[in-house]
C-alpha cells in the first residue's frame, strides 16, 4: 500500500526537531472529499488533524503532511470569485499593489494557485500581463473568461518554464496558497527565480494571532500546512534573501495576513512591520496557546449544548455553506443529520448533491432554505455573519441564526 500521508518530525521553516503540540483536533477526512448523495457508503481515509508550534522560529504547522493529489485533484471545487468579501479583497490587492510598486501597462503579473481566475482579472482589466498557475479544474473556468492559465503545481520546474517563455515577473501573488504547497523553500527558490530583480513576492494568508484570539479552530485542515505570524514568516523569507517590505491585517477568512516581500533593500520597509510584530508578542505571548487549546473544548461543549437544546424541542437546524471549514468544526463536535438536517449551499455550486466529508449530512441548493423555513440557520460561513445574514434576510429566511464560533450564539 502506498503511502498518502507522513508525519511532520521537523519543522517545515527551519528544520528544528522540537516541535510541541498547540491542539489535537481528532481523525479527520480531507475536507475536499464528499461523496454524491445516495452512493454506497464506503470507507473513508482519514488523518489525524493536529497543531504544532516550534520552539526555534515559533512557526505554527501541521502535524500531518497529506499528499498534495489527495488534497487537490482535479475535480477541487474552492471557488475564489464566490463571495464578495474575496473578490473585494482582490480588488484592493491590485489596487494597493499598482500604488506601492508604480506597475505599468504590460508588466508580468504571475499569481500562484490562481483558481478561477478572479485576482487576476482585476490586474488583467488594469492593463498588465497575467498568467495563472493552477492545478486544477478550475483553471479551466479562468480560461473561459479569458484569463491565460497553466494547468500545474507551482514548483521550480514551473518557475523556469514561465521565465523562458514570458520572460521574469514583476509581481508575483499567492492569495491563500503560500501555506498550502509542502516545500515552502522550494517555492521560494521557485518565486525568486520568476521575479524580475526588482520584482515583488505578495502572499496572502490566515493570520496566527487572529486565528488564536478568535478561536478559528475550524480553519485548520489538512490543506493548510503552515499558521504564518510575521516572526515567522520574516524567518522564511530571510533564509532566501527576501525582506518583508510592508505588512497589513486582511479580513479576508476570517483574518488574514498580506504581506510584501522582495531582494532585501531593493524597497524601503514599512513602519507596518515593526509594528505588527511588536503587536504580536504581546498578543502570542505568555499562556496565550493553553488558553487558546482550553477554549477551543468549551466552544465545542457549549456547541453542542446548543444544538441538543434545539433538538430537543423538536426544532430544525439547516447548516449554511459548505466551506472547507464547515468539515473541519462538525467532524470536530461529531455533528451528524440528528444535529444538523442538511448544509445548504448556492445551487451552482460543485459541492450540491454531496455530503459532508466524514458524515452523511447533504448538501443541498440554498433554495430549500426558503421553502422549508426551518427554525435555525447554522453561519457554518461565521467569519461572514453579517454578510449572510443580510443577503437571507433579504431572500426572505424568517428563523434564527446560530453562530458557532467564537462563541457560540443565537441571532434573532
Amino acid at each position: 500500500m502506498i503511502a498518502t500521508s507522513r508525519p511532520v518530525t521537523s519543522c517545515q521553516g527551519c528544520d528544528a526537531p522540537d516541535l510541541s503540540s498547540v491542539l489535537f483536533l481528532g481523525y479527520h477526512p480531507p475536507v475536499n472529499t464528499m461523496p454524491p448523495i445516495g452512493a454506497p457508503l464506503v470507507e473513508q481515509v482519514v488523518y489525524p488533524l493536529e497543531l504544532l508550534r516550534c520552539a526555534g522560529c515559533g512557526l505554527v504547522q501541521i502535524g500531518t503532511e497529506v499528499d498534495q493529489g489527495v488534497l487537490f485533484p482535479p475535480s477541487y471545487p474552492y471557488r475564489s470569485g464566490s463571495t464578495a468579501v474575496l473578490r473585494d479583497n482582490f480588488a484592493d490587492l491590485c489596487r494597493e499593489s499598482g500604488e506601492l510598486l508604480g506597475l505599468r501597462s504590460g508588466d508580468l503579473v504571475v499569481d500562484i494557485g490562481s483558481n478561477d481566475g478572479t485576482l487576476l482579472a482585476n490586474f488583467q482589466a488594469a492593463g498588465l500581463t497575467v498568467l495563472g498557475v493552477e492545478p486544477s479544474e478550475a483553471g479551466e473556468w479562468a480560461r473561459e473568461r479569458g484569463v491565460p492559465t497553466l494547468t500545474a503545481f507551482f514548483g521550480p520546474d514551473t518557475a523556469a518554464g514561465i521565465v523562458a517563455e514570458h520572460g521574469h515577473a514583476s509581481l508575483v501573488t499567492a492569495a491563500n496558497v503560500f501555506a498550502h504547497i509542502p516545500d515552502v523553500h522550494a517555492v521560494l527558490d521557485a518565486v525568486t527565480e520568476l521575479c524580475a530583480e526588482d520584482g515583488v513576492f505578495v502572499s496572502e494568508s490566515h493570520y496566527l494571532p487572529d486565528l488564536v484570539a478568535n478561536l478559528q479552530y475550524d480553519a485548520v485542515y489538512h490543506e493548510h500546512l503552515r499558521y504564518y505570524d510575521l516572526h515567522s514568516l520574516a524567518s522564511i523569507m530571510d533564509r532566501h534573501g527576501l525582506e518583508i517590505f510592508h505588512s497589513r491585517r486582511i479580513p479576508s477568512h476570517g483574518g488574514s495576513i498580506r504581506v510584501y516581500a522582495a531582494r532585501a533593500g531593493r524597497h524601503e520597509v514599512s513602519p507596518s512591520v515593526a509594528a505588527m510584530l511588536a503587536e504580536e508578542r504581546h498578543a502570542l505571548g505568555g499562556s496565550a496557546f493553553t488558553d487558546f487549546r482550553a477554549r477551543v473544548a468549551a466552544s465545542k461543549r457549549d456547541l453542542l449544548m446548543l444544538l441538543g437544546e434545539v433538538r430537543r424541542h423538536g426544532e430544525r437546524v439547516y447548516g449554511v455553506g459548505a466551506p472547507s471549514r464547515a468539515a473541519t468544526l462538525l467532524n470536530y463536535i461529531g455533528a451528524d443529520e440528528g444535529l444538523v438536517d442538511c448544509v445548504l449551499e448556492l445551487a451552482s455550486s460543485p459541492k450540491v448533491d454531496k455530503y459532508i466529508p466524514g458524515t452523511t449530512i447533504p448538501v443541498l441548493a440554498e433554495q430549500k432554505l426558503l421553502e422549508d423555513q426551518p427554525e435555525y440557520a447554522l453561519l457554518l460561513s461565521w467569519h461572514l455573519t453579517d454578510e449572510l445574514v443580510d443577503n437571507l434576510r433579504r431572500k426572505g429566511f424568517r428563523g434564527r441564526f446560530i453562530v458557532p464560533l467564537p462563541v457560540p450564539r443565537v441571532l434573532a
